[in-house]
C-alpha cells in the first residue's frame, strides 16, 4: 500500500499529474479540484490510494486522508469501482457527499456523470451506514485561485469526466459569467467551483 507521494510535481494532465520520488515519476490520477492546487516544479504531497488489477496498477491522488478515505468507502457499494468513485469527488467534497447520503439527496447524486435516478436511490441505500455523518467544513471554496486559464482547465476537467467537446463547450459558456463576476470583484475564479456549477447546468440540460 503506498499510503502517500511527496516531491516536485514534474507533469500535470486533465485528469492527472507525475510527481517526481527518489527519481522515479510516479503518475497519480486526481480529481480536478486536486489538480488546480499543484504546480509544475513545485513541492506536493498527496494522499494516495493503490487500485490492483490483473492487468494494471493504478495510483490515485487525494488532497487529504479524507478524500482518500471517502474514496474507498464508496467502492464497497456495488457497481461502484475506482473510476466513478474519483468522478463522484469531483464533482463532491467528502463532507457534501456524507451531506448528501444522510439526507437522501438524489439530486446530488445524479449530479455525477455515470450515475442515473435508480442508481442514486441504490447508493443512498448502501452507503446510509458507511460514510458517516458530515463533519463540517470541507473543501468548497478552498480550491486554489486560478487567475489565467481557467476555461482550458475547466473545459480539460469536463472532457476528463466523459462529456463530449460540445457539452463541454456549452458547459464553460454558461458559468462564464460567474468567473467573469469574481473577476469584475477583483477575485480569481476557482476552478472547483467553477465545476460544480458547470455539472448542474449539464444536468439541467439533461
Amino acid at each position: 500500500m503506498i499510503a502517500f507521494v511527496s516531491g516536485p510535481v514534474a507533469a500535470l494532465a486533465p485528469d492527472s499529474a507525475v510527481v517526481e520520488v527518489g527519481g522515479i515519476g510516479m503518475a497519480v490520477q486526481c480529481t480536478p479540484d486536486t489538480l488546480s492546487a499543484l504546480r509544475i516544479g513545485q513541492q506536493a504531497k498527496l494522499a494516495t490510494s493503490l487500485v490492483v488489477r490483473e492487468d494494471s496498477l493504478t495510483l490515485y491522488g487525494f488532497a487529504d486522508d479524507d478524500e482518500r478515505q471517502t474514496f474507498e468507502l464508496l467502492q464497497t457499494a456495488s457497481g461502484v469501482g475506482p473510476r466513478l468513485a474519483q468522478a463522484m469527488l469531483a464533482v463532491h467534497s467528502p463532507d457534501a457527499l456524507r451531506r448528501a447520503v444522510a439526507t437522501g439527496d438524489e439530486k446530488a447524486l445524479t449530479a455525477v456523470p455515470g450515475i442515473g435516478k435508480k442508481g442514486a436511490q441504490k447508493l443512498l441505500l448502501e452507503l446510509k451506514d458507511r460514510l458517516g455523518e458530515p463533519v463540517g467544513g470541507g473543501r468548497a471554496g478552498v480550491g486554489s485561485a486560478v487567475t489565467a486559464g481557467w476555461r482550458d482547465q475547466l473545459h480539460a476537467a469536463l472532457i476528463g469526466l466523459g462529456y463530449a467537446t460540445r457539452e463541454a463547450d456549452e458547459a464553460v459558456a454558461a458559468v462564464a459569467p460567474q468567473a467573469e463576476a469574481a473577476v469584475a470583484d477583483g477575485a480569481a475564479p476557482q476552478v472547483p467551483q467553477l465545476l460544480r456549477a458547470a455539472l448542474q447546468s449539464l444536468n439541467r440540460a439533461r
